[in-house]
């Protein structure tokens, strides 16, 4: 019962004493300790049998006991020190607690007495201050009483000179006499509400309202409305009247102003009345002139009158520009019916001149209307519009405009006068726009007949194609309309002249370069077998004569031309229109019609080549492939398509030669087409025997060769082929080789041969296996076996085959193939 007791006892302990993993792992870090009896997972049989592992070991027993006696005797001894030492610290912490209460009261108390201090010292500053801010105080007030009484005195005694001067017409006195009454007045405003003040104000206003009329009166009298001049011209009294002005109210210097440009211009609206012979357009001139004289006499008479900052002389010429504008629109709208184009145009240019003559001559400060504040955007330096010498048709139109240097520079970008008065012709710009309508469409019809009457261009193999000559002319006069125009008008006139623009490109890229395309004949002058045989070199020719080939490269070199200049019409375009008309410029519809004659010539061209070497391919597909006896050199076929691509490369090159990008389409096109129908061909070559595959690999080599060099052949500067070029020969002539080397291989065993045709093949599938084996020649019978076993195979990954394709063509291959291999080889080296 004990023995149970005390087993019951320690499960407890036991329990009690178990200890978390993060508390045992603390105890290890702060007392380390290499004793089993210390560690978390000890085990009691474990540690005995390490004290006692043999039955001998148990002779020291009591000795063990003994010492494990001691070891617990001691371990009591410490646990009794660490409880009465836990006791004593409990005791000794309330201790020192109770120590620090008491300092932080001390220090409480102290920090108190120190703020009490300083309140005290505050108030005592405060008594000591309060007597001297008193005194600034006094001082202050002082002052201010002292400066507004000199105020008042010097705005009493202002106000007594200022109505005495006013009365004696002493304006020089008074311009300089009212800023400062003025100026002083402002500091009564806060004393408006003392009588005497506001009487001061009133007096002042009243002679303000006095100086006004009078002043306005006087200039009625030196410039009545009716009448002429004053002999005596402007006085001094007039222009310090001028002065006097500024300071008044606004609407007293308007008045002046007003008035005076009213009278200034009463005799141009006599002068130029719409019952007047000199108010027509074709006599427009005089009415700039009339204005320049103007200007000039009143520079010499009232220019020293008015003051410099009134900018009279810029607003007479504004507002003759703002009356002749009104003019000019009332006179077109009665007299419209005759209006032609050239006097619209000669009335705008001579208009857009004295625009001009203003711009340099003045600021453009005074102008109120923000519309006719235009900015244009600077001309793009890149554009070929600007980029381009003067031609002579352009000179010819700068010399009508009295201005060489047009061509050269670009408008000012910023003419605040622009469009002021030329703003009235844009109602009538109509004329302009159907007069270069029917222009176009005559210079379109006088292309095609001069085409038709000179004919195709001349051969040209030193600088390539030539470009049509009328593709220059057709833009060159599309800029002297688009610059015309702009300076009409940056609005909906532009807009319809776009309209105009794009129909006429598109007519001649249909009547011109399109419908002068050679066309394609359905007659045959190909090649026979018997002729192949013979290789009488010479006697075959292209469809298309030299001459034709040409003009196909004319054709697409002018088209190029005008897809490139196109683009840059539209982009000169959106910078001549306003900005919120930009949207509506476009012209990817024409640029894609001259892309689609582009298109045209290269596949006219490629038609061409591709049905010249037809007969070839032709004769090629019925040659009896099964008796050829000896691998030689390359067969007559291919003799003649390299003869024919000798023929027609070289010319094409030389015409293209300043568009090469699309003379490498036309070999990617041309490569396209031509491998393709090859293979076909070399399908239709049955049945094969094994030397007739050799030599029809090394025909295969060399079109290969013939087809990476096509871009430089018969060329003497050789230039590496363009790598997308490259890429679709390699492509497509490898895989005619690759069916020819499945040819060649032998078919048994099955398995080997299938392997052989997956890996070679990459784009394998069961109709070109069963064209591979009516190529050998096998019977349908054999064909069957050989189907199926594909169709099993086809699934597996063509990598799996691959560590082994090679080894298991030539494996089951008897030593004479191998020996017409070693043979082809070397004739292939021997011909590299």
């Amino acid at each position: 019962m004990m023995e149970e007791e005390e087993l019951e006892f320690v499960e407890e302990l036991e329990a009690v004493l178990q200890l978390t993993p993060e508390v045992q792992l603390a105890i290890e870090q702060v007392f380390p300790s290499q004793d089993p009896l210390d560690r978390a997972d000890f085990n009691a049989v474990e540690y005995i049998n390490t004290l006692f592992p043999t039955e001998q070991s148990l002779a020291n027993i009591d000795e063990v006991v003994n010492k494990i006696r001691l070891k617990i005797r001691r371990l009591d001894d410490n646990i009794r020190t660490v409880v009465r030492g836990q006791t004593n610290v409990g005791q000794d912490g309330r201790q020192a607690l109770e120590e620090a209460q008491k300092a932080i009261q001390q220090l409480f108390g102290k920090i108190k007495d120190i703020k009490d201090k300083a309140e005290k010292s505050e108030q005592m500053v405060k008594e000591i201050t309060r007597d001297i801010k008193q005194l600034d105080h006094a001082k202050r007030h002082l002052t201010t009483s002292i400066t507004t009484l000199n105020h008042l005195h010097m705005l009493a005694g202002g106000v007594d000179s200022l109505e005495a001067m006013t009365r004696r017409r002493q304006y020089g006195e008074v311009a300089n006499l009212l800023q400062g009454v003025m100026n002083v007045l402002e500091h009564f405003h806060k004393y408006m509400g003392i009588p005497q003040i506001r009487q001061l104000s009133e007096r002042v206003k009243a002679a303000q309202t006095e100086l006004g009329q009078q002043i306005l009166a006087d200039f009625e009298e030196a410039f009545p409305s009716q009448g002429t001049k004053r002999p005596g011209g402007p006085s001094n009294v007039l222009r310090d009247a001028c002065l006097v002005a500024n300071i008044l109210d606004p609407r007293i210097k308007q008045e002046i102003i007003k008035k005076f440009i009213k009278q200034h211009l009463s005799e141009y609206l006599v002068l130029f009345q719409e019952n007047q012979d000199v108010a027509w357009l074709d006599k427009i001139d005089r009415r700039y002139a009339w204005i320049k004289r103007q200007l000039v006499d009143y520079e010499e008479k009232y220019g020293r009158m008015f003051p410099r900052e009134w900018y009279m002389t810029e607003r007479i010429a504004v507002e003759f520009c703002h009356v002749t504008r009104t003019e000019l629109a009332k006179i077109m709208r009665t007299r419209a019916k005759e209006i032609e184009v050239k006097l619209l145009l000669f009335a705008i240019q001579r208009t857009t001149n004295f625009e001009g003559f203003l711009a340099k001559r003045f600021s453009g400060c005074t102008l109120t209307d923000g519309t006719l504040k235009k900015i244009e955007s600077p001309l793009a330096s890149t554009n070929p519009f600007l980029e381009d010498e003067p031609t002579p048709e352009m000179e010819e139109l700068a010399t009508e405009k009295g201005d060489l240097d047009h061509p050269k520079k670009p408008k000012v970008p910023d003419n605040p006068f622009h469009g002021i008065v030329s703003k009235c012709f844009e109602p009538h710009l109509y004329v302009y726009i159907e007069s270069q309508d029917k222009n176009l469409g005559e210079l379109i019809d006088r292309f095609v007949a001069d085409f038709k009457a000179q004919g195709p261009p001349k051969p040209n193999t030193d600088e390539g194609g030539a470009v049509l000559p009328s593709c220059a002319d057709l833009f060159v006069y599309y800029k002297k309309c688009m610059v015309q125009c702009s300076q009409l008008s940056t609005g909906e006139p532009m807009i319809a002249l776009t309209t105009i623009f794009q129909k006429y490109l598109r007519e001649y890229a249909w009547k011109i370069l399109s419908g002068n395309l050679p066309k394609t004949t359905t007659s045959s002058g190909g090649l026979t077998i018997s002729s192949l045989l013979k290789e009488k070199e010479g006697s075959e020719v292209a469809k298309f004569t030299l001459e034709e080939l040409c003009l196909i490269c004319s054709i697409l070199s002018t088209a190029e031309y005008c897809l490139a200049t196109t683009q840059q019409l539209e982009e000169k375009l959106k910078e001549k229109v306003d900005v919120s008309l930009i949207e509506r410029i476009n012209l990817t519809g024409e640029m894609d019609t001259f892309s689609t004659v582009i298109s045209s010539s290269i596949q006219l061209l490629v038609q061409d080549l591709d049905a010249a070497c037809d007969p070839a391919l032709t004769a090629m597909s019925k040659m009896p492939w099964q008796n050829v006896e000896h691998v030689g050199d390359q067969s007559p076929y291919v003799t003649s398509v390299i003869l024919h691509i000798k023929q027609n490369v070289p010319i094409i090159r030389d015409n293209l030669a300043s568009t090469r990008k699309y003379f490498t389409q036309f070999c990617i096109k041309f490569a396209n087409s031509f491998i393709p129908k090859f293979i076909t061909h070399l399908f239709k070559c049955k049945p094969i025997s094994m030397v007739g595959a050799e030599q029809l690999l090394l025909d295969t080599h060399s079109l290969k060769m013939v087809l990476l060099d096509l871009p430089s052949i018969g060329s003497q500067v050789v230039r590496k082929a363009p790598a997308s070029y490259t890429k679709i020969v390699v492509k497509g002539m490898t895989r005619a080789e690759m069916i020819l080397k499945v040819v060649m291989a032998p078919h048994e065993p099955l398995v080997v041969f299938v392997d052989n045709y997956i890996k070679l093949l990459t784009d394998c599938n069961t109709e070109t296996f069963q064209k591979i084996l009516d190529m050998k020649g096998l019977k349908r019978s054999e064909q069957s076996s050989m189907l199926e076993l594909l169709r099993q195979r086809l699934p597996t990954p063509p990598s799996g085959a691959e560590g082994s394709g090679s080894l298991s063509l030539m494996a089951p291959t008897p030593e004479q193939e191998s020996s017409r291999i070693r043979k082809l080889e070397k004739l292939i080296k021997k011909r590299l």
